[in-house]
C-alpha cells in the first residue's frame, strides 16, 4: 500500500526516516511530504534515497501544478501518517487551515490518519493542544501516543515521539481489514527445492516461487500472521510477514513446516518440492570420467502427504491447500492428490503452458474442494492469490474452529 508521510519541523523528524524504512519492510510504498521547517532537521535527499520517491516539499514549486501534487496524491494514498506532528501542524489540521502542502492534503485526502505528536511536554498538556487532539479525534484521526522520558529541551515527561516501530505497528493495525483471515495463523511454503548430488551440482526445477510469495503477500494484507517457508529463488521476498524461513532441500522443508504446522490454522503447500534426491551426495565435485552419469534417488517425505496423514491420526489440525502441477491430466490427477492426501482444496495448474505454471507472472488454475471445482481464466499470480485466499476463507466459515 501506498503510504504519505508528512514530517514537520521537530527534532524527532530523523526517527521519521527509520518510520520509513519499516514501513518498506512491511511491503508498503512511501511518499514523504515535508513542511519547510522539517527540512531544517533533515535534507528532502534523505527521504528520497530511503523511498526512491520525489519528496513533496512545495506545493508551488515550478511545474507542481501539472500534477496538482496535493491533489494527485490526496486520492491516491492508502494512509497518511503524520509523525513527527507538531502543535503548529495538529492546529492546522483541526481548524481547516491549508497554507502548505500537507495541510492542504490532509484537507484534500479521504484515506485514514494517522498522527504521532512529538513536542516539548507541557506543549503537549495545554488546553489547546489537547482540544486539537479531541477535534481531530472527534473526527476519526487515530493517534500513536508519545512517549515518556528525556526530551531534547532537556526536561523529562510525556511528548518524546513513539518508538518507530511502535508507529510501523499502528500503521498496520489500521490498514488490517477485518476478515477471517484476521489474526489467523498460516504458513505457506514457495519456490523450488534443490537436490544436491555433489557440492557443485544439482537436481531442481523452474520454480520461481511468485506464486507462494503472492500468496503470502495477500495473507498478510488480510491480517493473517503469515510465515514464509521459500526454496532457493532469485525473486525478492514480500514486506510484511511475520516469519521468513529458508530452506535448500526437500528434507529441509519437510522438517520446518512440520515444526510450525501445530500451531497453524491454515497451510498452503505451494512450493514445488522434488520428488527425488539422491542417496548419497558426493563429497567431492565429480569428475566427467565417462559419456554417461548414473545417479540413485529416493524419494523425498512428502509434506502435504504428511500433513494430511497428522491431521486424519489426531482428528484436528491445520486447513490444508495443496497445488498439483501436471503437463497432462490436470484435473484429474488434482483430484487423485486431494483424496489421497486428505486435504481440503487442491490447486491444480498445467505447468506445460508458457503463460502459465513455472517463472511467468500470469497462472491458469482450477481450484478443487470436495463440493467442487472451479476453473479461474488466465490472470496474475497477484489476483490468483486473492482467488484462492477467498475461497479458503469459505472454507474456514463453514469449518468448526481449529484447536490448538
Amino acid at each position: 500500500m501506498l503510504i504519505g508521510l508528512g514530517v514537520t519541523g521537530g527534532i524527532s523528524a530523523y526517527k521519521a526516516v527509520e518510520v520509513a524504512r519499516g514501513l518498506q519492510k512491511r511491503g508498503h510504498e512511501v511518499t514523504a511530504i515535508m513542511t519547510a521547517a522539517a527540512t531544517r532537521f533533515v535534507g528532502p535527499v534523505t527521504f528520497e534515497a530511503i523511498t526512491r520517491r520525489p519528496v513533496v516539499v512545495d506545493q508551488f514549486a515550478p511545474g507542481a501544478n501539472a500534477d496538482i501534487e496535493h491533489i494527485a496524491l490526496a486520492s491516491s494514498i492508502d494512509l497518511l501518517l503524520v509523525a513527527p506532528a507538531t502543535a503548529n501542524i495538529l492546529a492546522k489540521m483541526a481548524h481547516g487551515i491549508a497554507d502548505d502542502v500537507l495541510s492542504t492534503l490532509y484537507t484534500a485526502t479521504r484515506a485514514p490518519v494517522l498522527v504521532a505528536p512529538a513536542m516539548n511536554t507541557h506543549m503537549f498538556s495545554h488546553p489547546a493542544v489537547r482540544a486539537n487532539l479531541d477535534t481531530l479525534a472527534a473526527r476519526g484521526v487515530k493517534f500513536v501516543e508519545p512517549g515518556e522520558g528525556y526530551l531534547a529541551c532537556g526536561w523529562i515527561g510525556k511528548g518524546r515521539l513513539a518508538e518507530p516501530d511502535e508507529i510501523v505497528a499502528a500503521v498496520e493495525r489500521m490498514l488490517r481489514p477485518e476478515g477471517p483471515l484476521c489474526g489467523a495463523r498460516i504458513v505457506v511454503t514457495a519456490g523450488p527445492t534443490y537436490e544436491d548430488f555433489d557440492p557443485v551440482r544439482y537436481i531442481g526445477n523452474r520454480s520461481s516461487g511468485r506464486m507462494g510469495f503472492a500468496i503470502a503477500a495477500e495473507a498478510a494484507r488480510r491480517g493473517a500472521a503469515v510465515t514464509l517457508i521459500a526454496g532457493p529463488t532469485t525473486v525478492a521476498v514480500p514486506g510484511g510477514l511475520d516469519e521468513v524461513i529458508h530452506v535448500r532441500s526437500a528434507q529441509e522443508m519437510h522438517r520446518a513446516v512440520m515444526e510450525r504446522a501445530a500451531n497453524a490454522d491454515i497451510v498452503v503447500m505451494a512450493a514445488a518440492v522434488a520428488d527425488y534426491t539422491p542417496i548419497e551426495p558426493a563429497a567431492q565435485k565429480m569428475a566427467k570420467t565417462s559419456d554417461t552419469l548414473t545417479l540413485v534417488l529416493t524419494r523425498t517425505p512428502d509434506i502435504l502427504g504428511d500433513l494430511g496423514e497428522a491431521r486424519v491420526t489426531a482428528g484436528r489440525g491445520p486447513l490444508l491447500v495443496g497445488f498439483a502441477a501436471e503437463t497432462s491430466d490436470v484435473v484429474a490427477r488434482g483430484r487423485d492428490k486431494l483424496r489421497r492426501k486428505h486435504v481440503d482444496m487442491i490447486v491444480a495448474n498445467d505447468v506445460s503452458r508458457s503463460d502459465a505454471g513455472f517463472d511467468v507472472a500470469t497462472n491458469l488454475v482450477t481450484i478443487l474442494t470436495a463440493e467442487g471445482q472451479e476453473a479461474l481464466p488466465l490472470q496474475s499470480k497477484d489476483a490468483v492469490a486473492a482467488n484462492i485466499l477467498t475461497r479458503v476463507e469459505h472454507l474456514m466459515a463453514r469449518q468448526a474452529p481449529v484447536a490448538h
